[in-house]
């Protein structure tokens, strides 16, 4: 059986101050530390090596029974780090200040408990964290009891239930709309847009929920906050991006005046901004589109956007998105320039970049390359796409970078391969379940250029398929085709016989 690397893993995760403070608290502890061996031995590695590990240490009593030790081993780091965090995120303080007020009851302290439950509800309120106010609520019906018990009549318990009714209210707003979010977020990470009528329909009926479309339905910042995500991932999966803008901005309005619930819906907030950066590209505001990519890399160093899974969207979604504005500009240089950086970052973050980023980011090298006419490198990057195994994530990446694929080989000139290459896009297409026409269309002229044997046939063919992909284009649903490739600027590239980064530049003229 292959040893685990599950320890290595996280030995390597941890930053220099986390690794500082678990040996503090190591040092802390009497008796042999043969964790501390295994731990300083690990962190050395560059990949995990058990047989290294094993016999490093083959005189050691305890690495006859390694995996326990490894177990222990795993178990210590995390109780460090989450003593080490306990202060830094407001649902860690609330669980210390929960504990502590279960000590104080069970001691019979209820005075105090009533001072550590009042300051852990105040705490829970202002970050609205529902099931802990809601917890800490009950924790107070317990003392109430104490009191009356004790013949103090003080507390309105009425007051109490209506509170406590009030805060459940909130709560399953909240997670209706988590629902809700999950249906819409499902489309959006499966497809990019809605590819089909049913998907349409699906859409519509969310965005045409009472809970979204009415007035006041979200009773809390939070639902308010994720309310108008969700009306923003509906308006942009149908690519209407004069309303998503509108929406994504009011969310984000919205958490940049609750600073407590922004910083808690941090990766919410990296997103909404990168939808923002997505609309002013699309808008052709690429001045403000500048800014905001510096705004979001900014984040950085803000309490609350600095933890790794934060800093990997920040990194990810950045990129990704000065990438896309580059592309825009038909800078394609300066893409291709950012590259090394992009890949020096993904080599530093490894598998914390999840599937979806790897996809974005690879697609855009490949469109970068191709955009100076590296038409070498560009398919190298996209065969990397096209030969991942992922089968339900974006799959409008998956489907364009097929019909990308088609393009460089022509360019390549593998005229021959190239008949094989649109048999097999074409059973592929056949298979998803997506209504685009504008594919058909581009693979039944592709297939005529490859074939056409003068100048003269290539022009007549272009000229065609330019009429015909205009034609195509006058479908608001079709036009998802150029949110991955600008295929009238290729095109107006092969019949004015200029580059594909001038013909970009000049449709912006």
């Amino acid at each position: 059986m292959k040893p685990s690397t599950e320890l290595f893993k996280l030995i390597k995760s941890l930053t220099k101050s986390e690794k500082r403070f678990f040996k503090l608290t190591s040092s802390l502890q009497s008796g042999d530390k043969n964790y501390l061996k295994i731990f300083d031995f690990v962190e050395k590695q560059t990949a995990y090596n058990e047989e290294e590990l094993k016999k490093a240490f083959e005189k050691e009593t305890f690495i006859k029974h390694l995996p326990s030790e490894k177990n222990h081993l795993y178990k210590l780091i995390l109780k460090s780090l989450r003593s080490f965090y306990s202060e830094q995120s407001v649902s860690s303080m609330l669980k210390q200040e929960i504990k502590n007020v279960e000590v104080l009851y069970n001691k019979a302290l209820y005075k105090e408990c009533e001072k550590f439950v009042a300051r852990a509800k105040e705490l829970a309120k202002d970050h609205e964290k529902f099931y802990y106010w809601y917890e800490l609520l009950s924790w107070e019906k317990k003392l109430l009891e104490e009191a009356y018990e004790a013949g103090e009549f003080t507390t309105d318990l009425d007051k109490l239930v209506e509170e406590e009714e009030m805060v459940i209210a909130k709560l399953r707003n909240l997670a209706e709309y988590q629902v809700i979010y999950s249906k819409i977020n499902l489309i959006f990470r499966s497809g990019g847009f809605a590819r089909t009528e049913k998907e349409q329909a699906i859409v519509e009926g969310i965005a045409d929920y009472h809970l979204i479309k009415g007035k006041n339905t979200a009773i809390s910042t939070r639902a308010a906050s994720m309310c108008y995500y969700i009306k923003g991932l509906c308006a942009a999966t149908n690519r209407n991006y004069a309303d998503s803008f509108q929406f994504f901005n009011r969310t984000r309005e919205i958490l940049d005046n609750n600073p407590n619930i922004k910083t808690d819906t941090a990766q919410r907030y990296v997103l909404t901004i990168s939808h923002l950066l997505r609309c002013y590209i699309d808008n052709k505001d690429f001045e403000n589109a500048n800014n905001l990519i510096a705004e979001m890399r900014a984040l950085e160093t803000v309490k609350g956007f600095n933890s790794t899974d934060i800093l990997v969207r920040l990194f990810t979604n950045s990129y990704n998105q000065e990438l896309n504005l580059f592309h825009a500009k038909g800078d394609f240089q300066k893409s291709v320039d950012l590259i090394p950086k992009i890949e020096e970052l993904q080599a530093f973050y490894g598998e914390k970049i999840n599937k979806e980023y790897e996809i974005m980011l690879t697609y855009n090298k490949a469109y970068s390359y191709f955009g100076i006419g590296d038409y070498k490198k560009a398919l190298t990057y996209i065969n990397l796409v096209l030969n991942d195994n992922e089968q339900n994530l974006r799959q409008d990446i998956y489907s364009f970078s097929r019909i990308f694929n088609l393009i460089l080989h022509f360019e390549l000139e593998n005229y021959d391969f190239l008949e094989y290459v649109i048999k097999s896009t074409n059973r592929y297409l056949n298979k998803q379940e997506r209504d685009y026409e504008g594919e058909t269309v581009f693979i039944k002229h592709i297939r005529k250029l490859a074939k056409s044997m003068t100048n003269s046939e290539k022009n007549s063919v272009l000229n065609q398929l330019k009429t015909d992909i205009r034609d195509v284009m006058k479908s608001h649903h079709e036009q998802a085709l150029l949110e991955y490739f600008n295929i009238n600027a290729w095109i107006e590239s092969k019949i004015q016989k200029i580059s594909f980064s001038e013909a970009v530049k000049k449709e912006l003229e």
